[in-house]
C-alpha cells in the first residue's frame, strides 16, 4: 500500500470511528443529562467533521502538480489542519460557557452508570485509533493526520477524566463535579487549539522546515562535496507532507556542463533518500577564483573548516 493509500484509509477509519462515539455518546447523554457525556459527545461530533475534512484534503493533496499549482496541492492538508483546529477551539469555548450555565443553575445529571460504560468505551476506541493514525501520519508525514491523531488522544485523557469524575459523583454525590470536569475539558481543548493553529501557520506563512533535516541537507554537501563545492542561500519550506528546497551550490568553473549537472542530480537523489517527498531545486555557481588552475578536483571553495557549509539566505 503505497503512501497516498494509507493516508486515505487512515482517514475513512477516523470517520467510522468518531461516528461511531458520536452516536453512542448522544444517546447517553441525553438519557443521563450529564454535560461531561454531551461535551464529550460534541467532540466526537467534531472529530466526524475533522475526519472528513481531512479525507477530502488528503485526496485533493495527493494530486499531482498541475498548470495552475506548479508545487502541487500540498497546502490542502496545511488548510485542513488549520480548518480543524479553529473549530476545535470554538467548541472548547461553547462547552465552557455551557458548564459554567449548568453550574449556576445547578443540573444534576442522572443514570451515571451508563455514562460511565459509555466514556470507558470511547477511552479504549480512541486509544486504538489515535495510536493507528500516529503511525501512519509518521510514514506519510502527513500534518492533518498528525492533527486527527491528536483528536483522538486527546479524546482518550477526557473521557478517561470524565469518566472518573462520574465514578466519583456515583459513589460519593457531588454534581457540581459534572460541570467543574467539563470547565478543565474545555480549557483543555483550547489550549490544544492553540498548539495545533500556531503549527498549521508556520506552514502558512513557509517557515523553514526543522534545524534537524536542514543539518541533514548541509551534512550530505559535506559529505559528498568534498573539496569540490559549497553551497549557500538555503531555502526551505513545507507544501502539506511535501518539503521544498533550493539552494546555491558553488562549483568550479571548469567543470562541464554535464558534470555539474550530475553533480546536482546526485545530490538530489542523496537528499530525497534522507527527505521523502522533497521537491529540491539547485542554482549552478561557478567559482570567482582568478588563480584557478583549471583542474576542477583541484579547485577548492569551501568555507573554511569551522563555517556552515550552507548559509541561508
Amino acid at each position: 500500500m503505497n503512501n497516498s493509500s494509507k493516508k486515505l484509509f487512515a482517514a475513512k477509519l477516523s470517520i467510522t470511528t468518531a461516528l461511531s462515539l458520536a452516536i453512542l455518546k448522544f444517546i447517553t447523554g441525553i438519557m443521563t443529562g450529564s454535560m461531561a457525556v454531551l461535551s464529550s459527545a460534541i467532540d466526537s461530533v467534531l472529530d466526524i467533521l475533522m475526519s472528513a475534512v481531512n479525507f477530502l484534503a488528503i485526496r485533493h493533496a495527493e494530486q499531482p502538480a498541475d498548470d495552475s499549482h506548479a508545487y502541487g496541492h500540498g497546502k490542502f492538508e496545511t488548510m485542513a489542519a488549520l480548518v480543524q483546529a479553529l473549530i476545535i477551539g470554538g467548541s472548547g469555548v461553547w462547552i465552557l460557557i455551557e458548564s459554567i450555565n449548568r453550574l449556576i443553575t445547578g443540573s444534576e445529571p442522572q443514570k451515571l452508570g451508563n455514562g460511565i460504560v459509555v466514556l470507558a468505551v470511547s477511552v479504549v476506541a480512541s486509544w486504538l485509533i489515535s495510536r493507528y493514525l500516529v503511525k501512519v501520519a509518521l510514514e506519510t508525514d502527513s500534518p492533518a493526520l498528525q492533527a486527527d491523531s491528536l483528536h483522538f488522544a486527546m479524546d482518550v485523557y477526557t473521557n478517561l477524566a470524565l469518566a472518573g469524575g462520574l465514578v466519583l459523583m456515583y459513589f460519593f454525590d457531588i454534581p457540581w463535579l459534572d460541570g467543574l470536569l467539563s470547565i478543565l475539558v474545555s480549557c483543555y481543548i483550547m489550549s490544544e487549539s492553540y498548539k495545533l493553529i500556531r503549527q498549521a501557520m508556520k506552514d502558512v506563512l513557509d517557515e523553514q522546515i526543522p534545524k534537524a533535516e536542514r543539518n541533514s541537507i548541509e551534512n550530505i554537501i559535506r559529505n559528498q562535496g568534498c573539496d569540490q563545492w559549497n553551497c549557500h542561500d538555503l531555502r526551505t519550506r513545507k507544501s502539506g507532507s511535501h518539503r521544498i528546497i533550493d539552494f546555491h551550490l558553488t562549483v568550479c568553473k571548469n567543470l562541464t556542463v554535464d558534470s555539474s549537472h550530475g553533480i546536482t542530480e546526485m545530490l538530489e537523489e542523496k537528499i530525497e533518500d534522507e527527505l521523502p517527498n522533497s521537491d529540491i531545486i539547485i542554482h549552478i555557481e561557478p567559482c570567482s577564483h582568478e588563480d584557478c588552475q583549471g583542474v576542477p578536483e583541484e579547485c577548492t571553495h569551501r568555507p573554511k573548516s569551522g563555517d556552515e557549509v550552507c548559509k541561508a539566505e
